[in-house]
């Protein structure tokens, strides 16, 4: 199934947050008492957790043992030789609430040396190897995105840009038998009396299925993090002929070639001129019923439907179109006069169709992407428009939203796709715009404070994380990837070091320093997810399928345990140790675009030369 979190946690446990926090026990254990087991569902993993990638010789390079012991330990960084070149005692952080267990912290950020095959030993037990180079995270940077062109609908993926003929596949969903759309998809009963053409953009997750919703946040994310980058002077890194897509070569950043993927489809998704609800956007389109595991694209023969219109999917559409007119104009002049276009009509739609509401309960076949509450996204598409017009109709949406001075637009607790109020905000604080200085300074500073609590969060766990103990729940690998987004942008604005490290460090998470000693994305690291929820990378369904490619990030530790398989074998796990590598797992180990996005933009971060 899709991979969706439910936004109605993020308000249930924000209170739960305030009483948490790392605790610490004292020191009174002998030096040389044992580092403690695994977590029974980690049991091949060692009890010293690195960055299973490695470290880069400019950034922070600190590492978590799990141990009972109450007094430091030794820790010594060794070559692939051997040799002992840094040692130290760790710091005893005792009790890790998110993982349950007793841990240590063993910083070796002083070592100015280079190389592979380093290991750090401490109390006598050794962690994966790992490398400390500069341009450790190039290679991630590119697969990141090459995620999204293995996700593309109607086009077939080529053996020579995908990796080798295990991950070719015809084009998926043009309508070629066994397909029935996406040339020509009719609505559900009663939606609407025409069929369209919506060919094209990325599938959302493990299957079949086109959301706007979704697609609208990682769309953004993608094309924020090229704007950025050349804002700071660093985009020839994703410039034309630097990614593996077919479009290379033709005078356009690959990364924005790569968005424009879904920007079309977008488009597409908005209702035309002359019919009812015109210039708003179906909310999503996919199968009538779920597909089995597996399933080629190309061979899914399931009916495909539009869903109805709804007026978050309308206002990710102008933001993201809105976006799409300021970023591409200097490649593109008549596809940002498009976006441009279609985002005034699906702003002045919403406006005029404030309450389509996708419900919860339409879910069969795809997920639901259900979201009550759209007044963030009316902010964050009015603050896209804003910044790319400068008109005052727009500048008046923005100032009048209460999200505009709110603080829950940047939580602990992150942004995703059904709270977007943090996209605006983002926008605000680092595009140009008329807004008043002290009106900017003020948007800035809100940036720099949802880090700096980041920052706190993460000083407080055992495995600095930068997210809260209670806030494990579906997809909370993209969550952490999120918050290295907002940590990236806040070193972008007042490059304070302390901003970098936190973003780099939330990699570290993601690449093996965590409760399960897991490297959550594939091909990165000695233990490294391999058998993601996927109807095509499906090789532990059909061993003629192939493992997903290097670069897919799997959705993480769910303590909410939403599926078969993680219910029977991770019953009563700690929130941080909710996680299996199992094909069937949907609720902890799938992939989606909204995480891979977040992903792409922090490797991207992380890979600039400062």
């Amino acid at each position: 199934m899709p991979a969706f979190v439910m936004p109605a946690l993020v308000s249930v446990l924000a209170s739960a947050l305030l009483a948490t926090g790392g605790l610490t026990t004292p020191a009174s254990a002998a030096q040389t008492a044992p580092i403690a087991s695994a977590a029974p569902t980690a049991a091949a993993a060692t009890a010293v957790r690195v960055n299973q990638l490695g470290y880069l010789p400019d950034g922070p390079k600190r590492a978590t043992a799990v141990s009972t012991a109450t007094a430091p330990l030794l820790w010594q960084l060794r070559t692939a030789a051997g040799a002992v070149v840094a040692s130290g005692f760790t710091t005893v952080r005792g009790a890790d609430a998110a993982s349950a267990q007793s841990t240590h912290q063993a910083d070796f950020s002083a070592y100015p040396g280079t190389g592979s095959g380093f290991t750090l030993v401490v109390g006598g037990l050794s962690s994966p190897p790992f490398a400390i180079r500069a341009g450790l995270y190039d290679s991630l940077r590119s697969d990141a995105l090459w995620f999204f062109y293995q996700q593309r609908s109607g086009i077939p993926i080529e053996a020579s840009l995908a990796g080798g003929a295990a991950y070719a596949r015809p084009a998926g969903h043009l309508g070629v038998a066994p397909n029935k759309g996406d040339t020509s998809v009719p609505c559900q009963a009663g939606v609407c009396d025409y069929s369209r053409d919506v060919r094209g953009g990325w599938y959302d997750a493990g299957d079949h299925g086109k959301y706007v919703v979704n697609g609208g946040i990682s769309t953004w994310l993608l094309v924020n993090s090229f704007e950025r980058a050349k804002a700071k002077g660093t985009d020839a890194a994703v410039g034309d002929s630097t990614l593996r897509i077919p479009e290379r070569g033709n005078g356009v950043p690959d990364l924005l070639d790569e968005a424009r993927w879904e920007l079309d489809f977008l488009m597409r998704m908005q209702v035309p001129t002359g019919r009812p609800l015109a210039g708003t956007a179906f909310h999503k389109i996919h199968d009538v019923n779920w597909t089995a595991l597996p399933t080629r694209p190309e061979r899914d023969a399931e009916v495909r439907e539009l869903h109805r219109p709804s007026t978050a999917a309308t206002l990710n559409l102008a933001a993201t179109a809105a976006q799409c007119a300021r970023v591409y104009a200097p490649y593109d002049a008549a596809f940002a006069a498009r976006c441009l276009d279609s985002a005034r009509r699906a702003w002045t739609a919403a406006r005029a169709n404030p309450n389509l509401i996708a419900p919860d309960s339409d879910s069969n076949g795809g997920g639901a992407y259900g979201d009550s509450t759209v007044s963030d996204e009316f902010y964050w598409a009015a603050a896209e428009l804003y910044a790319t017009t400068g008109e005052a109709a727009y500048r008046d949406a923005v100032t009048a939203s209460p999200w505009h001075t709110s603080s829950g637009a940047l939580t602990a607790f992150g942004f995703g796709w059904a709270d977007t109020a943090a996209l605006g905000r983002l926008t605000l604080a680092t595009v140009p715009t008329g807004l008043p200085a002290a009106d900017t300074a003020r948007l800035r500073a809100s940036v720099t404070t949802a880090a700096d609590t980041h920052l706190a969060t993460m000083a407080g766990q055992g495995y600095a994380v930068p997210l809260p103990s209670t806030a494990y729940y579906w997809g909370s690998n993209g969550q952490v990837a999120g918050n290295a987004v907002v940590l990236g942008t806040a070193y972008d604005l007042t490059r304070q070091p302390r901003y970098r490290a936190g973003a780099i460090e939330a990699l570290d998470y993601l690449l093996g320093r965590n409760a399960l000693g897991q490297s959550y994305i594939s091909g990165y690291g000695t233990q490294a997810s391999r058998n993601q929820h996927h109807r095509f990378w499906a090789h532990q369904a059909d061993a003629s399928l192939p493992n997903p490619p290097a670069g897919s990030l799997a959705g993480g530790p769910n303590s909410g345990l939403q599926d078969p398989v993680a219910a029977e074998r991770l019953r009563g796990c700690a929130p941080a140790a909710c996680y299996i590598d199992d094909i069937e797992s949907y609720s902890t180990n799938e992939v989606a675009v909204n995480w891979n996005a977040p992903l792409a933009w922090a490797a991207q971060f992380a890979a600039e030369r400062p």
